[in-house]
């Protein structure tokens, strides 16, 4: 196995192979379980498209009062080693509840369980993969992830497309919370993985052994005031803003066009998680052979420069041409990229910074900046049709905000190349 997969990686001995393994397991059942769910929200969403907009704020309440500090609070009185599998525990607790819900209160309750369901699973498909990558970012060095963050990447993309054909061979045969009973697994098995990777490794930048046994500083706030007091953290949420701006075009242009297409919820569930399939595979390709060798040859910058540019392309050709057809290909291409290319990218930018920040600053940034850039993006793009704007004109609308958003990204690599010393890309 080292043989074939020396091929792609440059690991440098056995204890960065088996903590990239390690790692690799950890995102592919965390992925596998939210690539089930994921199709079963999207369908809600294309069924119950003209509340997205307030789903879309609940979601953000939920995060800012709810999730973010709660994450923050525990992570400041237990260890990396209780509070992460905790988290994965409490979300397997509650796809019992909606499981119970789904089977056993009355068909007139289920659009209330749709909406709750919702709002739980953009909270959940955000923490716990804010968890997964804090962990990671923790265990390894700057160094490190720039060589082995696109490998641990294919992990979890191996993950979403497992979970996928497992939503794609089901949604039609079997009820909807017998799904939910199923994500239960791979989140359970992720929290053994979480142990095996804390107890392999300490921690990336700190020389204290001990370091990684304690709770972190600070209180259930001090991660939101981190990001405002940093010019660096604000560049970062910045870039999550715009890019959350990028994906709720494409989303709601989504959410209009299935439903139009695809009456059948069960077929839009099948539909949706065979794009998932193909997005996921491009995702392998691009972290297998193009991310690592973007990064370490171009550097961080155009890694996360390049899907922005590629994104403002696609806007362009979506106002020119605002069909189903164009529309699947660019939310294909840019959710490939996004995942295959930008997002190891961002995560190597957490590792320059300090413990507090890698867990709990990052939780805001990825939960509540990300859902509060969706809630505004969301009510923008209402007030766009509102206006009588067609999905083509404001496809072109949004072509400009995306190289902004490749700029800022060019621009935050710069400051990460300077925090980490850095020689350069290559280093």
């Amino acid at each position: 196995m080292k043989a074939i997969v020396r091929r792609f990686v440059d690991f440098h001995d056995d204890d960065e192979f088996k903590g990239m393994l390690w790692a690799a397991a950890y995102g592919f059942c965390i992925m596998f379980a939210y690539y089930v769910l994921r199709p079963v929200r999207d369908e809600i969403a294309a069924d119950d498209r003209g509340n997205l907009e307030d789903l879309w704020t609940a979601v953000f309440v939920v995060m800012v009062v709810v999730a973010v500090p709660a994450y923050s609070w525990l992570a400041s009185r237990t260890s990396r080693d209780v509070f992460v599998p905790l988290a994965n525990r409490f979300f397997i607790a509650c796809l019992i509840g909606f499981w119970a819900s789904l089977a056993f209160l009355p068909i007139e309750a289920r659009p209330w369980i749709d909406r709750v369901f919702y709002v739980w699973t953009s909270v959940f498909a955000l923490v716990v993969v804010t968890v997964f990558w804090g962990l990671v970012t923790d265990c390894f060095r700057n160094d490190q992830a720039r060589r082995l963050f696109p490998f641990i990447a294919v992990g979890a993309s191996l993950g979403g497309i497992c979970g996928s054909e497992v939503t794609a061979q089901l949604a039609q045969r079997v009820p909807v919370f017998s799904l939910l009973l199923i994500s239960c697994v791979p989140l359970e098995i992720a929290s053994w993985f979480a142990r095996r990777l804390h107890r392999g490794f300490a921690t990336g930048e700190v020389k204290d052994a001990g370091a990684a046994a304690r709770p972190l500083s600070g209180n259930a706030i001090s991660g939101m005031k981190a990001v405002f007091a940093s010019p660096y953290l604000a560049g970062i949420a910045g870039f999550v803003a715009l890019m959350t701006f990028a994906s709720t075009v494409l989303y709601f242009a989504q959410s209009d066009l299935v439903y139009s297409a695809i009456p059948d919820r069960g077929e839009r569930r099948a539909f949706l998680a065979r794009v998932d399939q193909v997005v996921n595979v491009l995702t392998i390709v691009c972290e297998v052979y193009v991310t690592a060798r973007v990064i370490r040859w171009l550097g961080v910058g155009l890694a996360l420069a390049a899907i922005p540019a590629a994104v403002a392309i696609g806007f362009g050709a979506l106002g020119l041409y605002p069909t189903m057809a164009t529309l699947v290909v660019v939310q294909v291409v840019y959710r490939a990229g996004r995942y295959g290319v930008t997002k190891p990218a961002r995560e190597v930018l957490f590792t320059v910074v300090s413990r507090e920040e890698k867990y709990k600053s990052k939780a805001f940034i990825d939960a509540a900046v990300y859902r509060g850039g969706d809630l505004a993006s969301g009510w923008i793009y209402a007030g766009l049709t509102g206006l009588g704007l067609s999905l083509g004109a404001i496809a072109l609308f949004a072509a400009p905000i995306a190289l902004v958003w490749a700029i800022l990204g060019w621009k935050i690599a710069a400051a990460s190349e300077r925090r980490s010393g850095s020689a350069g890309p290559s280093s």
